[in-house]
């Protein structure tokens, strides 16, 4: 399997070859080959910056020439007018990287933006917002990253590093308890040490999945902060919890107050804006 590392440089692969093709012709044809010069990087609207460390990757990438200063680091707040780093090296390098590396901190920067107000509505409470599957194509171990660094935390990474026994599962293999058994059986024959998630629809199901046994979590998929709320009871600290399905910012909270362990947010990264940057020119 690969790692992040090669995913994340796979990534910067594509997104040269798609921008730069056979080469960036405004610039050759208008920028001497010579020219150094110097851009900063400006934050254009309030939120939280991510993705510094990336833009720092792209232009290593790309001319390991350019210098970047830092100014402000990944997971601070910014506001209009902030300078988050100035980079200086040959123009034609600077120019070139600028829309990758800006694709990037704008879309990193707008998914730790929506998680800190997500996380933050849960001020003084123990549970944890949680991202989830629903991410860009190519983009998700930078956007679960983004997540983080908002102060969010991250759900499984893929299919490949957790058991999340979902209704249709469960309505293919006959039943939960019949899933529960068959993921367990499953994880021994393989050798596998995964943890065992079962999303459930009714108070029922949890009695089914606490009788069995054999799961690490427990997701309540669409329940409403009242049914939330006799679900963490019935549970009663055997097993995490989890809330998914119709939560919003609004009701975030109610589900929080309802004392589930995490609740699991698409909006984190399937709705986002980016934050707005430009990279100017000194």
């Amino acid at each position: 399997m690969k790692t992040i590392e090669q995913l994340k440089d796979e990534l910067l692969e594509l997104a040269f070859a798609e921008d730069i093709g056979d080469g960036d012709h405004t610039t050759l044809s208008t920028i001497p080959e010579d020219a150094i010069g110097k851009s900063r990087l400006i934050i254009k609207e309030d939120g939280v910056l991510a993705g510094v460390d990336m833009a720092l990757e792209v232009f290593k990438k790309l001319d390991p020439s350019i210098k970047t200063e830092v100014y402000i680091k990944d997971g601070s707040n910014v506001k209009k007018g902030d300078i988050a780093f100035e980079s200086e090296g040959p123009v034609r390098s600077l120019l070139i990287a600028e829309r990758t590396m800006l694709n990037i901190m704008q879309r990193m920067s707008g998914v730790a933006t929506m998680t800190r107000r997500y996380q933050d509505e849960l001020a003084g409470l123990h549970t944890r917002v949680l991202d989830t599957r629903k991410t860009t194509p190519g983009m998700r171990m930078l956007e679960k990253e983004a997540v983080k660094i908002g102060g969010g935390t991250n759900h499984r990474i893929g299919l490949f590093d957790m058991i999340l026994i979902k209704d249709n599962h469960i309505d293919f293999a006959g039943g939960i308890e019949e899933a529960i058994t068959r993921a367990q059986e499953y994880c021994k024959a393989n050798g596998k040490d995964l943890k065992i998630e079962v999303e459930v629809r009714s108070l029922d199901d949890i009695r089914k999945v606490m009788n069995h046994g054999g799961v690490d979590r427990i997701m309540f998929d669409n329940f409403t902060p009242e049914q939330t709320k006799e679900a963490v009871k019935l549970v009663n600290g055997k097993y995490e919890t989890e809330s998914s399905g119709g939560i919003t910012l609004e009701n975030l909270r109610a589900y929080g107050e309802a004392g589930v362990d995490f609740i699991s947010v698409g909006a984190l990264t399937h709705s986002v804006k980016g934050l707005d940057m430009s990279f100017k020119a000194v």
